[in-house]
């Protein structure tokens, strides 16, 4: 127990210092291995074999080819040109460019999934936009970094991939289950927006349209570079949900498709090509490297009796699933505040896998909760990766206290749908 114990403290002693996350976990492995009688050092001659595992699993391919599809678009600046033209068309409604922002960001969910390129875009282009029209700072920032983060739920979304390979699921399936909360989820964050707009009109203002612009005009450019990426999503996740393609085969099918779109609206460029492949590998990499120290982690902590002392303290204390299910939520929750969704994964929520089949909970759905709760970790303080990636792309524009103010009714929105999820299952549709 002690060990267990231990090799926890070890980990997030290595994390506040600044040491890499995959050093961190990997390293207090080693350390704790090396120093606990509870552990054997020779429980680590187990990490080859699931090293080779992991570099091997079809599912896990279908991740970088989709960062890559993202890159991809987000390089060519179809995004860019959908984020100005959806805000002009909904920018004459009060709240109508935060809708807009909210809009792009579930289209830019579907086709890149890629957050931290999502919430720099719109922070760049759309929070300069919306201050200057008089949108109040908080919301200006909490709609662009909410939105930004919808590509976590909405597929294809790299945390349910990973998801899918722990638990060891269908990708399919779990993108399938994703759809109604995500439309929920988007609706409660368009009716917030226009609550705020009717109640407090001076904090989201209607747009005045630019002279001699007609609407039909607007709707013309709208669609016109809207339409691209939406045909692309379609065929994807439509091949994923007839049962044409597996998620890997679409993964590879959205980033072939995403170099020829470019080609067909003459944006493909070498430079392009040559900024995705090595953001691809840089992300990728980051996230094999967090998953082999996963890896070391979970073997010492499992070696030390760690996953048995778990599995007892649920079975035995906490012997109702609905109990384990609001106690994983809020460990989950609160983890999210200090440690990023890729280290909940692979060294959390391995532990409650048992623990799942044990209860007979529906292992979609139960992925389905964690999928939403991680998703607020993008957005709480202090170690939200959306806040620190809007403040990088904003500067000075924003205040770092109006970020972390703009995060919280979207928060607790997250909150609202997971409450809904666990009290109406039937909303996990697959």
């Amino acid at each position: 127990m002690l060990t267990s114990i231990l090799l926890f403290v070890v980990a997030f002693l290595f994390l506040f210092v600044g040491i890499p996350v995959a050093f961190a976990f990997g390293g207090a492995a080693l350390l704790v291995a090396l120093l606990s009688p509870e552990a054997s050092l020779s429980i680590l001659s187990l990490l080859p074999s699931r090293i080779y595992g992991i570099m091997s699993n079809a599912t896990l391919m279908a991740m970088p080819l989709f960062i890559f599809m993202g890159l991809v678009l987000e390089k060519s600046g179809m995004a860019e040109k959908l984020l100005r033209n959806i805000g002009r068309l909904f920018g004459s409604i009060r709240g109508g460019m935060a809708i807009g922002v909210v809009a792009v960001g579930v289209l830019l969910a579907a086709s890149t999934g890629v957050v931290g390129a999502s919430v720099v875009m719109m922070g760049v282009i759309a929070v300069p936009a919306m201050l200057k029209s008089g949108y109040s700072p908080a919301l200006s920032s909490g709609v662009v970094a909410a939105s930004g983060t919808l590509g976590q739920i909405i597929p294809p979304s790299i945390v349910l991939i990973l998801l899918g390979d722990v638990m060891q699921v269908s990708v399919g399936d779990l993108f399938a289950a994703a759809i109604v909360p995500s439309l929920i989820l988007v609706l409660f964050y368009v009716f917030f927006i226009l609550a705020l707009a009717f109640l407090k009109p001076a904090l989201a203002p209607a747009l005045k349209g630019e002279e001699g612009e007609s609407l039909r005009g607007v709707i013309l450019e709208t669609l016109q570079t809207s339409l691209p990426p939406i045909g692309l999503i379609i065929i994807v996740l439509g091949g994923i949900f007839l049962g044409v393609v597996t998620p890997t085969e679409a993964a590879a099918l959205g980033a072939m498709g995403s170099i020829l779109l470019t080609l067909f609206l003459r944006s493909f460029s070498l430079e392009l090509l040559r900024y995705a492949a090595i953001q691809t590998v840089v992300f990728s990499g980051m996230i094999f490297a967090i998953l082999i120290g996963a890896s070391a982690f979970t073997l010492v902590f499992n070696d030390a009796g760690g996953g048995d002392l778990i599995f007892d303290f649920f079975s035995d204390h906490l012997g109702s699933p609905w109990a384990f299910i609001w106690v994983a939520m809020g460990v989950v929750f609160l983890l999210g505040f200090f440690i990023d969704f890729i280290e909940i994964c692979f060294v959390v929520v391995p532990l409650f896998v048992p623990l799942v089949g044990h209860f007979g909970i529906d292992p979609i759905w139960f992925a389905m909760l964690l999928a939403i709760n991680l998703q607020t970790s993008f957005l709480t303080p202090p170690f939200g990766f959306a806040l620190f990636y809007l403040k990088g792309a904003v500067g000075d524009k924003l205040k770092t206290s109006a970020i972390y103010q703009g995060a919280v009714p979207f928060i607790l929105l997250q909150l609202l749908l997971l409450g809904i999820m666990v009290a109406f299952p039937a909303v996990i549709v697959y």
